[in-house]
């Protein structure tokens, strides 16, 4: 038994991104030995330095981990065999708006001659429903283990939201199930360890139907909003005090922000799991379908409105744009999925300079993305500045100051009087 008078003693942790590295820190934090395993030889060795590329990881919580000998970062699959339970953290992206589980199936086969009777293993990635029981208990069956008797199996889908200051990740409740009652009596030990709060239902497809619910529900709130922004603005109406009004009504109303698209590893990704399920069993979501047209628009439409605000030039020289914010969410240094990205691309594609400013990404900016980047002192030099994610931190009163032109689709000036800015 552990300190806590569980049977779990070791974790390992499959797949060290976003998910896996802080949930790898939250089970070392309550004691639990800890094996992280990566295929990102770069990843193992940053870690294994007590360097952490996640700011959700502070490289002192890291370094914790390391010293008091809970945290093994390795590259070897042959390590989970060493660990009580196994849990999968690993990305599972689109392609062409379909499931694409080649990390799902790669990890699992790399687990499958390690396995050893009595672990547990759970998958974290989001995935459509059926994918635990139709794909990861038909290999280990067929490995000759019996589920709920040899192995034990689960899904519990991950509801980090990296950056979130308010709701650490084991403050958000832990959605568990398992195949069987002793593989969800297994899962709830091993999470109700570390979470404050775990909410079992009644099977694997249930939990992996939840966390894609979830994210639909805000794809196509947000969607919707954006859409709405395109219709205020025709009728030059302000969208962001259309939505202070209605959000004072102390029921039916829950205020979404608009943006220039939706980004991020799990929302513009997990719905397209649902809706593409939902074709194979003839049920269309034609709102998931809708949003997704929406998000594709929006980065055209922040465009567009930068173009009304740039000088007009008889001499052949190109105007310039600062773009603040590169994340595809604030105070966060993850670019996937970056609206920002999008718009970037599409202003140099009507030869537009395009120059960035990001006091929270420091990596290497994409292929086709803007090869410059800016200090704020630098944007009076420039014809305009879009404001697209709204990092703490940043002196906004001072970079409207500077800037020739604001444009700001974050609401971040709206305290700040100044002809200078429009905000979309």
């Amino acid at each position: 038994m552990n300190s806590s008078g569980h049977s779990i003693r070791s974790v390992a942790v499959v797949g060290l991104g976003f998910v896996g590295l802080p949930l790898a820190m939250a089970f070392a934090g309550k004691g639990f030995r800890v094996t992280g395993i990566d295929i990102d030889a770069e990843k193992i060795d940053s870690l294994s330095g007590g360097k952490s590329y996640l700011a959700d990881v502070p490289d002192e919580v890291l370094a914790d981990m390391l010293a008091k000998e809970r945290f093994f970062p390795t590259y070897r699959f042959d390590r989970a065999g060493e660990a009580d339970a196994i849990i999968i953290c690993v990305p599972t992206p689109l392609k062409k708006r379909e499931p694409d589980l080649s990390y799902i199936m790669s990890a699992v086969e790399f687990i499958l001659p390690h396995l050893r009777r009595g672990q547990l293993v759970v998958l974290e990635s989001s995935t459509y429903p059926g994918t635990t029981d139709e794909y990861i208990a038909t290999r280990i069956e067929e490995q000759g283990f019996a589920i709920g008797r040899d192995i034990f199996l689960g899904y519990s889908p991950e509801r980090i939201d990296p950056g979130n200051a308010l709701y650490s990740l084991v403050d958000i409740p832990k959605v568990i199930s398992g195949m069987t009652k002793a593989c969800l009596e297994k899962v709830s030990e091993l999470y109700g360890a570390v979470f404050r709060q775990t909410v079992p239902v009644s099977s694997t497809r249930m939990a992996e139907f939840v966390k894609l619910f979830e994210n639909s529900q805000r794809m196509i709130n947000i969607s919707f909003v954006n859409e709405l922004n395109m219709l205020a603005r025709k009728l030059n109406l302000d969208i962001w005090e259309a939505i202070e009004a209605a959000k004072t009504k102390p029921i039916g109303f829950t205020p979404y922000y608009p943006s220039a698209g939706i980004g991020g590893h799990c929302i513009p990704v997990d719905p397209f799991y649902l809706s593409w399920i939902g074709m194979r069993e003839g049920v269309p979501l034609s709102m998931i379908n809708q949003a997704g047209i929406i998000n594709d628009i929006m980065p055209h439409f922040v465009v567009s409105a930068v173009c009304a605000e740039l000088p007009r030039r008889t001499n052949g020289q190109r105007p310039a744009v600062g773009v603040v914010g590169l994340t595809y969410k604030k105070d966060v240094n993850d670019i996937r999925e970056s609206a920002s990205l999008k718009v970037i691309r599409l202003l140099q594609a009507k030869n537009i300079e395009v120059y960035v400013h990001d006091p929270v990404y420091n990596g290497p900016l994409p292929e086709r993305t803007a090869s410059f980047r800016i200090e704020e002192e630098d944007m009076s030099k420039l014809d305009a500045t879009l404001i697209l994610v709204d990092h703490s931190g940043m002196d906004w009163e001072k970079l409207v100051a500077l800037s020739r032109k604001v444009v700001d689709t974050r609401n971040v000036t709206s305290d700040i009087p100044s002809r200078k800015i429009v905000r979309i």
